[in-house]
């Protein structure tokens, strides 16, 4: 009987010897003439997600997971296919070793939706793709009209997964009803939180499922040219996006007439910009253009004049990789999964002090604390948890009162975080909540595009303050101007990085004003992180009074007053 062995080469999984593994099955199978099919999977965060046990190798139909495999390993595996599994490589669970992937504490919880062929295809083989149903989608999207596509998605309450959080039904179906032609369908792929790695893991490890989702955007609000945006940094995102571009082109699913439908699509790849604020939908749209890639003055929204002032639609990988899916079985199966407001899963990057941490798809509503102390085994070293931070740099940090709050994005926000693109950092009682918004508020100063007073200086100023107090220089009215500056920040920053800045030092005021207190009045960091006393910015209560009067000023600049994007682009 053949068998089917699933290699992990994700850059995870390689920094763990995962191509060196892959490379031993090659030679061990041709040394021992074995009747074996040998299928190496290449995706970012690991085959399965499951990124701390690495590099994994899961053999099918047996459906036996290996964790920490090592070349020396391979010979003993593949002696062992018809005989008794390698008991020294299996996961050890608390009533002995379990054989079967989804049996294992990490995955018995998830629901893979959007992962759904993440680690079960090889991503470079588009045959791979079909035989799982890829293509279908897009096959029925051809016999539907535009109108009862849009329904479906609709009907399955999916919202932007890039952050925004926006009905993406909606936002089809405003850009649909204009008649200004052509239209565009963007992929925004530059995931630039630190610590996440979602989009990367679906462009790798099912660039097909993600491309079959913008074909079908295209076709539901009449679009005829798409762009995949990806971030410059991911390789080989960017590599997996053009392979998978031009296997579908060769296979009829793309070029002038999709299927022999007489319908046109044409797609190209495009590098990102370099910068967070990139990510941004209309810095994204500025960046494709040739232009520096800063935020527009947002009077007009992309849905009505988008690239090139022509209608557009820019979705969220994940959002985007959820479509064939939701055209395959319908809107209503895929709103039975979440809450009333948040349907379907989301894919977190659990990352942190968490004793298992990788790639995770829970449904909306999951409390993080099932997330965290069961799928993540909990805190390393048995350490006390202190706090999560959700939503990346502009999320906001939560406590151990709030671990059983459903995951959605309503709650997020109402809590004073956000869902953001899904990365969630875990923190133990080691770690000092000022240092934490210090860190958040230096990346954002420094990824800020400086187009608007209020981000530009206020998130400078906001940095100055954070370092005087965390080298034991803060004074007591500091936390009156960190809280004038933020609600600046809220209300008149141009765009979003501006805007949801203030939440990891507002959220870390809230919820550990104590700590805030000791570095002031105590000069004290209980974790011990921070270094009282050598104070290298020289700033005093007066600067950042002036910063302050700045940034008020602010307010006077009509861009810097922004009405919420009815649109619901994503960042």
């Amino acid at each position: 009987m053949k068998k089917t062995i699933l290699v992990c080469c994700g850059p995870g999984c390689i920094a763990y010897g995962g191509l060196d593994v892959a490379a031993s099955f090659r030679e061990q199978i041709a040394t021992l003439k074995m009747d074996v099919k040998l299928e190496t999977v290449i995706k970012q965060t690991g085959c399965h997600g499951f990124c701390s046990r690495g590099p994994l190798v899961r053999i099918m139909p047996d459906d036996i997971t290996y964790y920490r495999v090592k070349p020396r390993d391979t010979e003993e595996i593949l002696k062992s296919l018809d005989n008794k599994p390698v008991g020294r490589l299996l996961y050890h669970g608390v009533g002995g070793n379990i054989l079967k992937q989804q049996e294992t504490p990490f995955y018995s919880a998830q629901k893979k939706l959007a992962l759904r062929n993440v680690g079960e295809i090889d991503p470079k083989n588009i045959n791979d793709y079909k035989a799982r149903g890829g293509y279908e989608a897009l096959r029925k999207a051809l016999t539907m009209e535009p109108e009862d596509i849009i329904a479906e998605i609709e009907k399955s309450g999916l919202r932007g997964r890039g952050g925004a959080g926006f009905p993406t039904g909606l936002k089809w179906r405003i850009a649909a009803e204009y008649d200004n032609f052509p239209k565009y369908v963007i992929m925004n792929g530059d995931e630039g939180d630190p610590g996440a790695f979602m989009d990367r893991a679906l462009m790798e490890g099912d660039p097909h499922g993600v491309l079959e989702g913008v074909i079908i955007c295209a076709l539901a609000v009449g679009a005829t040219k798409g762009y995949l945006y990806i971030r410059d940094e991911y390789a080989l995102s960017l590599q997996s996006m053009k392979d998978a571009l031009a296997d579908a082109e060769k296979a009829g699913f793309l070029g002038d007439s999709i299927l022999g439908s007489g319908r046109s699509l044409h797609i190209e790849v495009v590098r990102g910009g370099g910068a967070f604020v990139c990510g941004e939908s209309t810095a994204l749209i500025e960046s494709i253009e040739g232009s520096i890639g800063e935020p527009r003055a947002t009077f007009a929204y992309p849905t009505e004049q988008g690239l090139w002032n022509k209608p557009t639609i820019i979705n969220n990988v994940e959002t985007f990789i959820n479509i064939p899916l939701i055209i395959d079985e319908g809107g209503a199966k895929f709103a039975e999964t979440g809450t009333p407001t948040s349907k379907g899963t989301k894919v977190f990057s659990l990352a942190g002090k968490v004793r298992n941490s990788g790639l995770v798809e829970a449904p909306m509503g999951m409390t993080m604390r099932k997330i965290i102390f069961e799928i993540g085994g909990g805190i390393v070293g048995n350490r006390h948890f202190k706090a999560v931070q959700t939503g990346g740099p502009s999320g906001g940090a939560l406590p151990e009162s709030l671990l059983d709050l459903p995951i959605d994005f309503d709650t997020l926000v109402r809590y004073g975080s956000m869902m953001g693109s899904g990365g969630m950092i875990v923190m133990d009682d080691w770690t000092c909540m000022v240092a934490v918004a210090k860190y958040n508020i230096e990346f954002l100063a420094k990824e800020s595009c400086g187009a608007c007073v209020p981000c530009r200086e206020g998130l400078r100023a906001l940095s100055m303050i954070l370092t005087r107090i965390c080298e034991g220089k803060g004074e007591p009215v500091d936390l009156e101007i960190i809280k004038s500056i933020c609600e600046l920040l809220t209300q008149t920053s141009r765009c979003g990085l501006g805007k949801t800045a203030a939440n990891p030092v507002m959220s870390t005021l809230k919820y550990f004003p104590e700590e805030y207190e000791e570095h002031i009045k105590e000069k004290r960091c209980r974790a011990g992180v921070c270094s009282m006393g050598r104070s290298t910015v020289v700033t005093d209560s007066a600067d950042m009074a002036a910063i302050v009067a700045m940034a008020e000023a602010a307010r006077k600049v009509s861009y810097g007053v922004q009405s919420k994007d009815k649109t619901g682009a994503e960042s």
